[in-house]
């Protein structure tokens, strides 16, 4: 694991400790023990991470937790191969979802422009500004699994219009990531992968 420079370190409002558990020593999990997540830690979690911005305070994410057996069954139908056993084993599995009505909420949300529901009235000018929101709220989301100290394994492989026809179905949500949420088990983490460094991500003009 890498450190920081102390004087990198010390810049940071963040205790050290703070920093690596949502950074620096945090995880992906591809196994979890079968210790449960509890009601009152996504309650937590989602307390915490609703204070991420959005564009408009627009706040498309919707968060779909799968807890009983006959839904986890059927999520896991619509997961890709690779990650149909690790989904059906972890304690928890949350679907995050963008809310394609979103605007619907623009009054109470954005009160002070008085046309911004408007804004919003065809449908894919509506899908293509909530996506983008809901992954930045996703990034919040994965943070707050690891605030709670919990480790997030998150997934692109599955079949998404599936899950809608299914989970989702008769809502107006849609499905762009999942998320199993707990306690890493046995060989959880593959090989920490290199990141770049300062001089190659940070452009300044």
């Amino acid at each position: 694991m890498t450190s920081p420079t102390a004087d990198l370190a010390d810049h940071l409002a963040l205790d050290a400790s703070a920093q690596d558990l949502l950074f620096r020593h945090a995880r992906s999990a591809n196994t979890f023990t079968d210790e449960p997540v509890s009601d009152e830690q996504v309650a937590a979690l989602y307390d915490l991470i609703k204070w991420g911005p959005t564009a408009m305070n627009t706040q498309p994410l919707r968060l779909v937790v799968v807890r009983s057996a006959e839904a986890k069954a059927r999520l896991v139908g619509h997961m890709f191969e690779g990650n149909q056993a690790k989904t059906a084993q972890a304690p928890l599995t949350v679907v995050l979802a963008y809310d394609s009505d979103f605007h619907e909420h623009l009054p109470t949300n954005f009160p002070h422009k008085a046309d911004a529901k408007e804004m919003f009235g065809a449908e894919e000018v509506r899908h293509g500004f909530a996506a983008p929101q809901a992954w930045l709220q996703a990034g919040y989301f994965i943070l707050g699994v690891r605030a709670l100290g919990l480790a997030a394994g998150p997934m692109a492989g599955f079949d998404a219009a599936g899950i809608d026809a299914d989970l989702l179905a008769d809502t107006t949500l849609r499905s762009f990531a999942v998320v199993n949420v707990g306690h890493p088990g046995p060989d959880a983490h593959f090989d920490r992968l290199p990141r770049h460094d300062h001089a190659a991500a940070v452009i300044t003009l």
